[in-house]
């Protein structure tokens, strides 16, 4: 059967929603594609543990301490199951970690902004997680079956984590003078990075026409954004506090909301490796990742010594 023949038939399975399995035939721009997107996908996770791991012994109960707690633990649970559905394309997790410590794969340009209040941590679970949900749960339906799978529980844990960032801005806004201060300063810093989260425009997207045919996309960066947007737009009133955009009104016209313009200089920088805290979430990662070399030394040994014995008993 010819290639042609072979990506005919591939691409007649996508369009009637059938699962793409890792061992099934597919394009290799196809697996390449995946790749790198769930890879990026896992590193996001992991590094997304640093910006809200520092809060974690200074968060102002036992109740926020454990609950934050929790949620990193959830984010570490993510990364390991998007690194293993992108190890069924034929990666191995050594290469994927080793393309992010050397600075080749990228992550998430949000996890560069630093943390300097309680609020932040509430900011960044209505906000960035509410972010990764508009973004994610639209996954659940890729085309490409472990990742569609993976994505299920993902999403099922981000919505906890969005509603317990919302809670905390809450009860923020709630509070005295200087709580609401801080919700807002904290709203203020976060609101658009957030909104850069979905990524560049559409037409300086140039691997998303061919990730929506693939349907590894459903929706385009754009189409993402303004529903992002719309709900938040709403969802603030709830807080009493403002979402820094002098531009922002509902348009009935368009039936959404207008924006303001995005600082897309501010955006190609971060994600260029220039960001605020890129070279800091780095070199904690790569130091992490040294110092735990004897932890994965001393697990291979210890399943090699385990299988060893299962030989034994077996023959």
């Amino acid at each position: 059967m010819s290639v042609h023949e072979l990506e005919t038939l591939f691409q007649d399975k996508v369009d009637k929603e059938i699962k793409i399995e890792p061992k099934d035939w597919m394009p290799e721009k196809y697996r390449k594609t995946l790749i790198r997107q769930i890879s990026q996908h896992a590193h996001s996770e992991i590094v997304g543990m640093l910006p809200e791991g520092n809060w974690i012994t200074r968060a102002p109960s036992l109740k926020r301490k454990a609950a934050l707690l929790a949620k990193v633990q959830d984010e570490a649970g993510h990364g390991l199951y998007l690194y293993s559905a992108a190890e069924t394309l034929g990666i191995s997790r050594e290469e994927m970690l080793e393309q992010l410590h050397n600075g080749t794969a990228k992550y998430s340009s949000i996890f560069n902004y630093p943390t300097l209040a309680w609020a932040d941590i509430g900011a960044i679970g209505w906000l960035v997680d509410g972010a990764a949900i508009m973004n994610q749960v639209p996954l659940c339906r890729t085309s490409f079956g472990p990742y569609a799978r993976a994505m299920v529980r993902v999403c099922k844990e981000e919505s906890f984590h969005q509603r317990q960032g919302f809670e905390i801005l809450l009860t923020l806004s709630k509070g005295n003078e200087a709580q609401q201060r801080m919700a807002q300063d904290a709203i203020n810093r976060w609101w658009w990075p957030s909104v850069m989260m979905f990524g560049p425009k559409d037409d300086e997207s140039p691997n998303t026409l061919q990730s929506m045919k693939w349907k590894i996309k459903r929706f385009t960066n754009d189409e993402l954004r303004q529903k992002f947007i719309d709900v938040c737009a709403e969802q603030v009133k709830f807080l009493g506090l403002m979402l820094p955009d002098a531009d922002l009104k509902w348009n009935e016209e368009r039936g959404h909301y207008d924006f303001g313009k995005i600082n897309w200089d501010e955006f190609w920088q971060v994600v260029n490796g220039n960001g605020p805290c890129n070279k800091q979430r780095l070199d904690a990662r790569r130091k992490a990742h040294d110092e735990g070399e004897w932890v994965r030394q001393a697990a291979v040994a210890y399943a090699e010594k385990k299988k060893m014995k299962a030989t034994m008993v077996a023959a």
